[in-house]
């Protein structure tokens, strides 16, 4: 009975059978991977799949010369664009300044013509009346008060009066409303003012309208003729009678 209770070693055949694992030995473990193996995995992960070649590299090269070279292009075409449009911009900036120029210009002359009469008004209430009483001369110096503060805002503003009697007539300048004959001036020469003309900053606000010297008249003209024809024969006279004389 005490054989019997000894339990016998297991056949390792009856184990597989059973489904369970064989046990490994230190031999076998050592039999699954070898040195060498190992040695060809390594080497195998070192070396790259697929190396550059010296033909990609010229080649790569190449397209990123004509890369260049074409963004190069594009840049000289931007920068003419660029160019033309602030030329084309500074332009419109200076039309557009001297645009807004002429018009103020011509905002101001406009706006001075209408003032204009009334000066002319108070220049000749200066000249035509004259007044006597001393209630007269206190408002006679009123208004002449109001007159030197308009004249005054006027040349604030630029605006000069035309000095023309002894002048040449120019039609740029003067407005010829009448014309007569004149022995103390040539022809073409502004003998009166009619109508004071203004300057405005060097432009003509308004012409001066002026009467024109023509000259000596076709009488006075032929008697200052006879006038000269007579003094020479007078003088010639003179002469032989002198001749005579001393002969």
């Amino acid at each position: 009975m005490s054989g019997d209770a000894s339990t016998p070693a297991q056949d390792p055949s009856s184990a597989v059978s059973d489904g369970q694992q064989p046990a490994v030995t230190p031999t076998e473990s050592a039999e699954v991977t070898t040195p060498s193996d190992t040695a060809s995995v390594s080497d195998q992960a070192a070396v790259p799949d697929s190396a550059p070649q010296p033909g990609d590299n010229e080649a790569r090269l190449e397209q990123l010369e004509r890369e260049h070279s074409a963004l190069r292009e594009e840049h000289e075409v931007l920068r003419g664009q660029y160019v033309r449009i602030a030329a084309d911009f500074d332009n419109f900036r200076k039309r557009q300044s001297r645009d807004q120029d002429d018009l103020k210009l011509q905002l101001t002359c406009s706006t001075l013509s209408e003032i204009l009469p009334v000066v002319d008004n108070f220049e000749r209430a200066r000249q035509q009346l004259s007044p006597e009483g001393e209630e007269a001369q206190a408002l006679h110096r009123s208004y002449q008060g109001l007159y030197k503060q308009l004249v005054d805002v006027l040349k604030q503003l630029g605006v000069a009066p035309m000095r023309v009697v002894g002048q040449e007539f120019d039609p740029t300048l003067h407005e010829a409303v009448l014309r007569e004959p004149s022995e103390e001036h040539p022809e073409d020469v502004v003998i009166e003012e009619l109508q004071r003309g203004y300057h405005l900053n060097g432009r003509v606000l308004r012409h001066a309208m002026v009467k024109v010297s023509m000259g000596p008249g076709p009488q006075q003209g032929a008697a200052t003729e006879q006038a000269a024809a007579e003094g020479d024969a007078e003088s010639s006279a003179g002469g032989e009678v002198q001749g005579d004389v001393h002969g």
